[in-house]
């Protein structure tokens, strides 16, 4: 899993064609900011080692330097993948007393918890990412790491920290701070009453509101919601809106979603669009188009796919 990258810099306003030569005169002028400034730019654009030459100038006075090339040595950007060197950097930003720093500690703290969690650049603890997961969401804090609120909420709700009441509670943070990861499960949350007592009108309006903004996993939910209870039609339509071929990939880069939940929502969609078109409900039926569908959701996830395949033989869908 790669270390989260610091956004674009609300400084620049200008296309990069135009911006270089003004960011060459400021680092004329000896503007400290502009190095960082540049090599930013370079980064935006996929020019990783001129702009791991950029923050190397200033990574001993630029904490956001720092934190670039921390990223960048974790993932192997324009350099040799370097896990220790990377984590290296995130622990010396989370420890300076400088408050130039301050403003990366959430960020740092997040990533060094992934790191922990996965074992990669230190020993593996999950006791240790939980830690540095708490301080980087601090509380629910909008300012804070929101990735961070809604990694607890996934933490405490599948690992051996399993707690409901807390992964509802992170969940909530988080999807309150707009996070659209955290929207979808807490739909889930509210529609099956975990974590909190069931409320299934505000478990449609988290997963209606997540799905327009393109959570898969979302709408997989709605389309099982609606087929129970015999809406067809309707769960025709949702499912009809996940393309045939869903690029995980891509989905999971602009919605900023798990894959693995990417892929389980579009198996759901596609499993019970299948026994739609197999059974007729609400579509024309078309054996040929259902097995079709029924492969599909076994290539995205068989897990669900089998599940769900269980329930059919058993007659409780």
């Amino acid at each position: 899993m790669l270390f989260t990258s610091l956004l674009k810099s609300d400084n620049i306003r200008y296309p990069s064609k135009l911006y270089f030569p003004l960011l060459a005169k400021r680092i004329e002028d000896g503007d400290p900011a502009a190095y960082f400034l540049k090599g930013q730019l370079y980064y935006e654009e996929g020019w990783y080692e001129e702009a791991l030459r950029q923050f190397e100038r200033v990574k001993d006075t630029d904490f956001q330097a720092m934190y670039q090339l921390g990223v960048m040595h974790y993932d192997g950007l324009g350099t040799k993948e370097d896990p220790e060197k990377g984590v290296e950097y995130m622990k010396k930003i989370i420890n300076s007393d400088s408050p130039d720093a301050k403003h990366l500690k959430f960020a740092a703290a997040y990533n060094l918890g992934r790191a922990y969690y996965e074992g990669c650049g230190v020993k593996q603890s999950t006791e240790e990412a939980e830690r540095l997961w708490l301080i980087a969401a601090d509380d629910g804090n909008p300012k804070a790491s929101v990735k961070a609120q809604s990694t607890l909420g996934l933490l405490y709700s599948l690992s051996a920290l399993k707690d409901v009441e807390k992964a509802f509670f992170w969940h909530s943070e988080a999807c309150l701070n707009g996070n659209l990861e955290s929207q979808g499960a807490l739909g889930v949350m509210y529609l099956y009453g975990q974590g909190a007592p069931q409320n299934i009108n505000a478990g449609l309006e988290c997963l209606k509101k997540a799905a327009e903004r393109g959570n898969v996993y979302a709408q997989g939910h709605l389309v099982e919601y609606y087929y129970n209870r015999k809406f067809y039609s309707t769960a025709v339509s949702i499912a009809k809106r996940i393309p045939e071929n869903v690029n995980i990939a891509v989905v999971a880069k602009i919605t900023d979603c798990l894959p693995t939940y990417i892929a389980k929502g579009a198996a759901m969609a596609a499993f019970y669009f299948a026994r739609c078109l197999q059974l007729g409900l609400g579509i024309h039926q078309d054996e040929a188009a259902a097995k079709k569908y029924y492969s599909r959701a076994c290539l995205l996830d068989p897990a669900v796919a089998s599940d769900l395949e269980l329930k059919a033989n058993l007659g409780r869908i």
